[in-house]
Formats: C-alpha cells, sequence, structure tokens
C-alpha cells in the first residue's frame, strides 16, 4: 500500500507537465505560453539528402493547454495564435539582379485532443488521445504564394502513451504510438517515440524522441522549403529543461533537430516557455 501511495505522489508530480500517460486530475491543469524559431538555409529532400535553400525562417507564439475535466479525462488545446514565416532576398551573383524576400504572418494550424487515462492509479498508466488538427493556418501566402503557416488539411490522430515511474528514484519513462489521418491528398502517418525525464527538486530536465513515417499514400504536393508539406518524415531528439520557480510556475526551454528526414527543413528547432500548473 505504500508503496502504491508514493507512485501516485510521483504521478502527480509528473502528469502536471502535461503529456505521457498520466492524464491531468481532476480540475488540474498545465498551461504554457512558448515562443519557437527554427531558421534554415537547408532543407531534407525528399531522398533525404540535404539541399541548399534560400533561408526561410519560421516563429511561432502558441499556448498548450491541459484541464482535468475528471481523474480519466483531459482536454487538450494548443494554439499558434501568431505565426511569422519570412523569406530572405536573393541576389544572383552574375547578373546582379535581386529577388526581393518575402513574409507572412497569421494564426496557424490549432490542435484540439481528448485524453482518456484507460489504465490509471497503476505503476504503468496507459491512456489514448483523439486529437483533431484544424487547418486555421495559411497554406500558401505572402506575394511568393509559398509561405506558410499550416498545410491546409484537416487531420485526426489516434494515439496511445503509456509511462512508467521508477519511484523512489526520479526517473520516469514514456512512450507513445499514434496513426494521423491526413484530408485534402495528404499521405497518412505513423507516430511514435518515447522520453525519459529527471524529477528532481526544481530542475527537470526531459530528453524526447519523435519519428514521423509517412505512408506515401496520397499525392499533395510536396513543399520544397518549409515544414507544412506531404511526405514530411523525420527522426528528432529533443532536450528539454523545466525550471520550478515556486509550486505553480515555471519556465522552459528546449531544442531539437532532426539527424535524418525527408521533406523538412534541416535546421534545429528552439523553444523557450513559461507555464503554470493548478
Amino acid at each position: 500500500m505504500k508503496k502504491l501511495i508514493f507512485i501516485l505522489l510521483i504521478c502527480v508530480s509528473i502528469q502536471t507537465f502535461g503529456g505521457g500517460g498520466w492524464p491531468q486530475p481532476k480540475r488540474g491543469g498545465y498551461f504554457k505560453l512558448s515562443q519557437n524559431f527554427i531558421g534554415s538555409s537547408n532543407f531534407f529532400a525528399p531522398d533525404g539528402s540535404i539541399v541548399d535553400i534560400t533561408t526561410v525562417r519560421l516563429y511561432t507564439t502558441s499556448i498548450y493547454g491541459e484541464y482535468g475535466f475528471s481523474s480519466q479525462l483531459t482536454g487538450i488545446v494548443y494554439f499558434p495564435f501568431f505565426v511569422r514565416n519570412t523569406l530572405n532576398e536573393i541576389q544572383y551573383n552574375q547578373s546582379g539582379n535581386t529577388e526581393p524576400g518575402d513574409a507572412l504572418q497569421s494564426i496557424g494550424d490549432t490542435d484540439i485532443s481528448i485524453k482518456y487515462g484507460l489504465i490509471v492509479n497503476k505503476p504503468v498508466v496507459v491512456s489514448a488521445t483523439l486529437l483533431f488538427g484544424l487547418p486555421l493556418g495559411v497554406a500558401a501566402g505572402g506575394s511568393s504564394q509559398i509561405l506558410q503557416t499550416g498545410d491546409g488539411e484537416f487531420n485526426q490522430m489516434l494515439k496511445v502513451d503509456a509511462s512508467y515511474s521508477f519511484y523512489p528514484k526520479p526517473v520516469y519513462v514514456s512512450a507513445y504510438a499514434g496513426f494521423n489521418n491526413r484530408t485534402n491528398s495528404f499521405s497518412d502517418e505513423v507516430r511514435f517515440g518515447a522520453e525519459v525525464g529527471l524529477t528532481l527538486k526544481k530542475f527537470i530536465p526531459i530528453l524526447k524522441l519523435n519519428v514521423i513515417q509517412s505512408l506515401y499514400n496520397g499525392n499533395a504536393e510536396e513543399a520544397q522549403n518549409g515544414i507544412f508539406s506531404n511526405n514530411t518524415e523525420y527522426v528528432s531528439p529533443t532536450l528539454e529543461l523545466n525550471y520550478q520557480l515556486n509550486d505553480k510556475w515555471g519556465v522552459s526551454g528546449s531544442g531539437g533537430f532532426a539527424f535524418a528526414g525527408r521533406n523538412i527543413l534541416a535546421s534545429p528547432n528552439w523553444s523557450i516557455g513559461a507555464y503554470l500548473k493548478l
């Protein structure tokens, strides 16, 4: 019984950071304001090779929130309320001619999810999440009509997460697998990944690995300079560092990169943020 109580205590500590197999407790929550940035002059081509492109930058300011409607049911929203996509000016050395740069700013594609705890209050917890991806962003914008803040397709993803705490050691592990159905002639995807975290007193480092594999069953055009493409694939590790300022507030920073990919920018993605736990 004591062991079970200890496990429940560490689970409450972990789940307040969002994600994993733990649903939020009833009336509990996790809310985060983030700023993401990726800029690159390199691109993973459809064959996986890295090619040079005109420098593209993507800035995303977003809100992420989880709220526990019950001990098993959690509502989740990801809303990128300001996304800016820029394309550098091109100057041709031989002719001296220039091609002007371009910029686009808009809201981005938004995710709304419901997570349900299938196995809770156990050493191994399991949950299922149904996600709806709303195409609120711009799929073709700017003067060039090649800048994007979204992919223009409505997707539905079913994902299963499993997590385990090694309490009294301050370590937990999680893994997930999901199937993403995409519309508008985009290929469906299989997604999976894992993470390991240390729940120290105020410092919570987390190492994540995310993988996307396209099923190549759609014929939508593949983008040549961004991240909102059909048949996007990558293997991406991310290091996230969280620091608790007090019982409710904290700050975080992360850096992730794809060491293999297709149809996606070939540069690190950086993020900083502040979060609130209820």
